[in-house]
């Protein structure tokens, strides 16, 4: 007989298809915050207005912005955000971008909570996952400073209670956890994301694609998160080819952005994933690959590898797109092809001599270590990446 348990995560809403400035006021109100400090993307805070909205909302409520965070979240770069923040008596946290400012507000309130103002101090609250699969998870005070997180694209990692952060001088992305972590308050807001790029857009929408997809195939996947997890595959499938159709559709992006929340559940519960996310964080920290272009390059190589372990699963991933009779990796693949997005590693530019190097690192990430089909080793991460590549 099944049995579980699911605990809700510490939020306190996801508030969807309002106005995101007014909506982020009426939330530092409910919340009592006088001092709320912004860390927003560089394209949103350079080319749109963005910021003045948020000025005009918040008034003398802002404390600082932060607008210089590097993509995947350089310590440097939290530390510094964190240390002004820190100046500006900031009792509110707010992003308004993808998921690097996302990170960037975890990480800014775990230092500031845990008295951090130089990068090194990082290396004591990181999780470490040593090749064998066993993890040390040091104990951390929580964030002193939650945040609310209105996000631009589909990774979704606003709804999650960890963090990637990159440590710069070894090239290595690290995780870094606590329950507080996760945002109080997400706003899905449509428009906003009429600024996003593109190939970002629908890139990081595979991305929550792979969530969904791999919690559905996860070692341990729960009903709650298999529910919204199929019904995440239905919305992202419809929503992603929508938008590629019609950009300026915010139904389109509204489905898109609800299909992305409904894709984290599983996260949220601790829900294991499998080797296209511990190979696509490595992919990322070291050789500089978008998020969701991670996920375009080996999610559907991932589901070949594993097929055999688990193809009654996979059945449910191509039902939910809409291919039932089709192999899941092939209507992944041609998702993801019909979404024009790249679909090699050498077509986001990993050189072939990096793939050792990624097989190796990759051993050194949780998930790795859970895949449904056991991965013993480096030569087999370098299989899948030979296939990818």
């Amino acid at each position: 007989m099944q049995s579980g348990t699911f605990r809700y995560p510490p939020m306190d809403s996801v508030i969807y298809g309002k106005p995101f400035a007014e909506t982020l006021a009426g939330e530092a109100q409910r919340l009592g915050a006088n001092a709320v400090y912004l860390l927003a993307g560089r394209t949103l805070s350079r080319e749109t207005d963005v910021l003045d909205q948020v000025r005009g909302a918040l008034g003398n409520k802002l404390a600082g912005i932060c607008t210089e965070m590097g993509a995947h979240t350089p310590r440097p770069d939290v530390v510094a955000a964190a240390n002004a923040a820190r100046a500006a008596g900031a009792d509110l946290l707010a992003t308004v971008g993808g998921g690097s400012v996302t990170d960037a507000a975890k990480m800014v309130g775990l230092c500031l909570g845990n008295d951090v103002t130089r990068p090194e101090q990082l290396d004591k609250l990181r999780v470490e996952t040593r090749p064998d699969g066993s993890t040390h998870r040091p104990t951390v005070a929580p964030p002193s400073v939650r945040s609310i997180g209105v996000p631009v694209t589909l990774s979704a990692g606003e709804f999650t209670a960890f963090a990637g952060c990159t440590d710069t001088a070894r090239q290595v992305k690290e995780s870094f956890a606590h329950p507080l972590m996760v945002p109080r308050t997400v706003i899905l807001d449509p428009a906003i994301t009429l600024h996003t790029p593109q190939w970002l857009f629908l890139s990081t929408g595979i991305r929550a694609v792979d969530h969904a997809v791999e919690d559905i195939c996860s070692v341990n996947s729960q009903p709650f998160s298999d529910g919204t997890s199929l019904h995440a595959l239905r919305l992202l499938g419809r929503g992603l080819r929508a938008t590629k159709a019609d950009p300026a559709s915010v139904e389109a992006r509204l489905d898109c952005l609800l299909g992305a929340w409904m894709s984290i559940v599983g996260s949220q519960n601790n829900v294991q994933k499998g080797a296209s996310h511990a190979i696509g964080l490595v992919l990322g920290g070291t050789a500089g690959v978008p998020h969701g272009y991670t996920s375009c390059v080996m999610l559907p190589h991932v589901l070949r590898f594993n097929a055999e372990v688990n193809a009654d699963r996979q059945q449910w991933v191509s039902e939910a797109l809409g291919h039932p009779d089709e192999p899941a990796a092939d209507v992944v693949a041609a998702l993801i092809a019909e979404l024009g997005l790249p679909a090699r590693l050498r077509d986001v530019g990993v050189k072939e001599d990096m793939l050792d190097r990624i097989a190796e690192g990759s051993m050194h990430d949780r998930w790795i270590h859970t895949n449904p089909r056991k991965i013993d080793g480096p030569p087999v991460v370098r299989e899948l990446l030979d296939a990818a590549w």
